[in-house]
């Protein structure tokens, strides 16, 4: 795929400054075919010597996939752990023969950020790379104002380019997972469909009605069938929370 749709399940998940180290793991499934997986990890660090949290994510194709149309993507944010908006943003594209690699430095101060790859740029206040985009939708009393069918923004930097990103609430549901049924918030974004979609709404995301707020789930209505990335792992400081 041109873009590794994990990408918009694991965005979801980020965690406050100075908690356990994290990571958790995906498979991308369709049917009973499994296609791709992708590990995030979220920790502490530092940057210009102000405390700060580095995301990771590395997404890859395996099996059959990987042999059609291989895929290997990390993308990496360095966030403000009070505000967590981003302080840096690395996005390292593989994708069959296309490449794609570039860095941005925001700074919030002036609404503006730095591309290396195309300099300067202006934008809206309070912009967000991809990885942190989904911080104020996994945040339970954010979502828990909402009853379903509302619709919200949010200003996103990505692939070199700023957007408005709408976002639809759904309501909740319980769903089973490696954590048994969880209830959870249901979040549909409006993306592109381009050639994988079926519509520009065909991506949900389920995130954990819970203190944790754990994406759990994420489906795709694809042009080619239903694609659906489920959790299978989930440590913290390095100790596994599925049995």
């Amino acid at each position: 795929m041109r873009h590794f749709l994990i990408i918009l399940l694991l965005t979801t998940y980020v965690t406050t400054f100075a908690q356990p180290t994290e990571e958790l793991k995906y498979y991308m499934r369709y049917s009973f075919f499994r296609g791709g997986e992708a590990t995030l990890s979220v920790e502490d660090t530092t940057y210009n010597n102000k405390p700060a949290i580095h995301l990771h994510l590395d997404g890859n194709t395996v099996g059959v996939a990987n042999v059609l149309f291989e895929v290997h993507d990390i993308y990496e944010s360095i966030v403000n752990p009070e505000t967590f908006l981003p302080y840096k943003a690395i996005r390292n594209i593989k994708e069959g023969n296309y490449r794609w690699y570039n860095e941005a430095l925001f700074y919030h101060d002036k609404d503006s950020l730095y591309s290396k790859k195309s300099g300067p740029k202006k934008v809206a206040p309070n912009t967000i790379d991809f990885v942190t985009a989904f911080f104020f939708m996994r945040n339970t009393e954010y979502l828990d104002q909402f009853d379903g069918g509302e619709e919200f923004t949010l200003p996103v930097y990505h692939a070199d380019e700023f957007f408005m990103m709408h976002v639809k609430y759904l309501g909740k549901t319980r769903i089973k997972s490696r954590l048994g049924k969880k209830e959870c918030h249901i979040i549909q974004p409006r993306i592109d469909k381009g050639k994988v979609l079926n519509s520009n709404e065909g991506l949900k995301f389920y995130i954990t009605n819970d203190e944790a707020r754990i994406p759990l789930l994420l489906e795709f209505d694809l042009k080619v069938g239903a694609l659906k990335c489920e959790l299978y792992s989930y440590k913290k400081n390095g100790k596994e929370q599925i049995d």
